[in-house]
């Protein structure tokens, strides 16, 4: 089955994961748009924990928000059709067009993708119907030969939407040369006819001194090189993709000489929405540590902040193989404060129930009892974009809430928060302990000033998120307008081998 793309199109393939795909997506996407184009960002297939909420009330991974965002565009199911989030090492809950299609392990995964391939042509042809030009990204690497036998995120689905191909590769991780010759050699030849050329990213340097790379790349594949990007600094101030790029960069250093504050946040194996942590980490006088597993809590964090999961139960019994339970304990003993957000606000009830077998076996577990609260997990799932208040600082607050979860109990009598004018969350007495299911709360500029003011002592940071977000964007924008040919780039998507 083949689909022919309704606008000019290009697919943006990797040599490997994490080499930088989503950022440059989001980079070309705003510097495109900016040039008068209609731009609309796609992927096929994306395996994310880290997910947006659409306003339709579907999800989509978190990169392609912040793609549309670059676009001057609301996010879309039809930019992410198929979206796996992982539960388990070995299976993933399955959202096709921003809805819940079913949970399946990776071996029977591969029997249903080509069931899903007609959905993910859907998408990308009513994209491609309102847009100018369609920036498809890739998902791992066409390398990865051994599963393409019914392929839907890389050269499976350029072949079905007929898309010209551009590899990326990280020179950062080094043996960049073998990763684009490989790349290009175990592929078929229908495949590689179909890449136009290459992007070397993450270049730190000189960048005169790849010039005998991109000579050795042009003699054993015949592709041209695109651009040398340099290391772009600033990629930290946007949100990252997947959990990978957190562990890279868990700590993220205070820039002022006062002592910061420290927020500490455990890493739970099926973190989810960390992207809650990203107007955090830009604060100049915070800092935010990430705790890998095996490793205690810090004896002197100011906050200890229990993130999103993808697997709450599992995840709250890894909390307690790590020690973090009672870490958590001497952390409220010296005075520090808890805040859980969505699951973990859940783990701090005093019992959590799968009754239905959600995210594995039925049954019920004990919680960490910080707030007197009970969950139930159930459906159907929660999906909503929400506004509303904090009632500790009356400041307002927005974000979106995605779970299947249900909370009672009298703690939920001292709420958190005010959602859409509901009661949400719970505060323990005392103040120190607090949870609510609002992800992105942070976001809020003047809502983030007042809750960090009670650990500042009087200081204010002038930190602006959403105004930095979009000015990052835009200096990416013009770092791929310097070290790239973008409009080699457009004669590719409109079906030209070159100007």
């Amino acid at each position: 089955m083949t689909v022919a793309p309704n606008a000019p199109a290009i697919m943006f393939q990797g040599t490997g994961s994490d080499v930088g795909k989503s950022l440059l997506v989001a980079g070309l996407a705003r510097a495109f748009t900016r040039r008068g184009l209609r731009v609309a960002p796609f992927k096929p297939q994306n395996m994310s924990n880290n997910a947006a909420v659409t306003p339709d009330g579907g999800e989509i991974g978190r990169a392609q928000a912040l793609q549309a965002r670059a676009c001057g565009l609301a996010p879309d199911v039809d930019m992410n059709p198929i979206l796996l989030k992982p539960q388990t090492d070995m299976g993933s809950q399955i959202i096709v067009q921003g809805k819940v299609f079913g949970t399946a392990k990776a071996r029977d995964y591969y029997g249903l993708k080509q069931t899903l391939l007609p959905k993910a042509l859907e998408s990308f042809s009513r994209l491609a119907e309102r847009a100018d030009l369609v920036l498809v990204e890739g998902a791992g690497s066409p390398a990865e030969i051994n599963l393409r036998a019914g392929d839907i995120a890389n050269m499976g689905f350029a072949e079905a939407a007929d898309l010209p191909v551009i590899l990326i590769a990280d020179i950062d991780r080094g043996g960049v040369i073998a990763s684009v010759v490989g790349t290009h050699a175990v592929l078929d030849d229908a495949e590689r006819d179909r890449i136009r050329g290459y992007l070397i990213n993450k270049f730190r340097g000189d960048v005169s001194l790849f010039d005998d790379g991109i000579a050795a790349i042009g003699s054993r594949t015949g592709l041209d090189c695109l651009g040398v990007l340099p290391w772009f600094v600033e990629a930290v101030l946007l949100p990252a993709e997947d959990a990978v790029a957190m562990d890279r960069g868990a700590i993220a250093t205070a820039g002022t000489g006062e002592r910061p504050i420290k927020i500490v946040v455990p890493r739970l194996s099926r973190i989810a929405n960390f992207d809650d942590l990203d107007p955090l980490r830009g604060e100049p006088d915070v800092t935010v540590e990430i705790v890998p597993g095996g490793k205690p809590l810090p004896g002197d964090a100011d906050l200890v902040l229990l993130p999103g999961s993808k697997a709450t139960i599992a995840d709250l019994e890894d909390f307690r193989r790590n020690g973090w339970d009672i870490d958590l304990l001497g952390h409220l003993r010296r005075g520090g404060r808890v805040l859980g957000l969505c699951a973990g606000y859940q783990m701090l009830g005093r019992k959590i129930s799968d009754p239905e077998g959600i995210e594995g076996p039925p049954g019920t577990v004990d919680g960490l009892s910080l707030l007197d609260v009970e969950t139930v997990l159930q459906g159907p799932k929660k999906l909503v974009e929400a506004a509303g208040r904090d009632l500790a600082t009356g400041q307002a607050i927005a974000g979106y809430e995605m779970h299947m979860g249900r909370t009672t109990g009298p703690g939920c009598d001292r709420p958190a928060v005010e959602i859409d004018g509901r009661p949400d969350g719970a505060i323990a007495a005392g103040g120190q302990v607090a949870g609510c299911y609002l992800h992105g709360i942070f976001a809020s500029d003047a809502f983030r000033s007042a809750y960090l003011a009670g650990f500042r002592q009087g200081r204010e940071s002038g930190a602006v998120y959403e105004a930095t977000v979009e000015k990052t964007l835009d200096r990416l924008a013009d770092h791929l307008e310097r070290h790239c040919d973008l409009d080699r780039m457009l004669f590719i998507a409109k079906g030209r081998t070159a100007p």
